[in-house]
């Protein structure tokens, strides 16, 4: 694997490489040698945070982490892209595509877990019309992250979410 390090409000010490090297480098095992890691270490405050990007054949496997110790993001980050390359690998096999970032060796292990979704829950409730500043009030009084509804204008269906930062996002459908 290719390791691309950067860091941002950050030197990246030769400390700190050991640890992605040395913690990132089990996941060797599953890709090959020609396979780029994207890695950025940041610091904002008190939160140590780094982000994995790993693009493979039209996806992206990312994952990122945030503690007080960059030790312990690095550790962490690692356990969750481990996590989504077995999600990632029953879905190669489900779908017979082409795996030409992996090894065959971790294709053909069937050493898997089945980690498939399922659904606790279902939900049902009548979506009256309204804007999205009433949408928003909405999931502020229900102490949602995001909510779900018809909007008056273009009578479609929306979500509004909370962002970082106490912001709002829409998500509009396009068809």
């Amino acid at each position: 694997m290719r390791y691309i390090i950067s860091g941002k409000n950050i030197d990246v010490t030769e400390g700190l490489k050991g640890a992605i090297y040395e913690k990132i480098g089990k996941l060797e095992k599953y890709f090959t040698p020609e396979t780029e890691l994207h890695i950025t270490l940041s610091v904002e405050k008190d939160r140590q945070k780094i982000e994995v990007t790993i693009p493979v054949k039209g996806n992206i496997i990312r994952a990122e982490q945030v503690s007080n110790d960059m030790y312990v993001s690095i550790d962490m980050v690692e356990e969750i892209i481990e996590r989504q390359l077995r999600k990632y690998k029953n879905k190669l096999i489900d779908q017979k595509q082409a795996s030409i970032n992996f090894n065959q060796a971790f294709i053909d292990d069937d050493n898997t877990e089945d980690e498939s979704i399922n659904i606790k829950r279902v939900k049902k409730f009548a979506m009256k019309p309204m804007d999205t500043e009433e949408a928003c009030v909405q999931m502020e009084l229900l102490g949602h992250s995001f909510f779900v509804f018809r909007n008056a204008e273009t009578d479609e269906v929306n979500v509004v979410y909370k962002r970082k930062g106490n912001s709002y996002g829409l998500i509009e459908p396009e068809f």
